[in-house]
């Protein structure tokens, strides 16, 4: 079986490299916490999501 090689191209797909950067930024954070989980409190901090629903909730008025 040959195996075509792609040399000198990189594909990047930004969602992925997204996704994986959220994934270590919660790994980080469970690791660090003294706790069994992480409260979907400090899951909101680290993913910022309270960040992004205020500035929506702000677009809207």
């Amino acid at each position: 079986m040959n195996v075509a090689l792609v040399r000198g191209t990189t594909v990047q797909d930004h969602v992925a490299l997204a996704e994986i950067e959220l994934c270590g930024e919660l790994i980080i954070a469970a690791s660090a916490t003294g706790e069994e989980r992480l409260s979907p409190d400090r899951i909101d901090e680290v993913l910022k999501v309270s960040t992004v629903v205020e500035q929506r909730s702000d677009d809207w008025d």
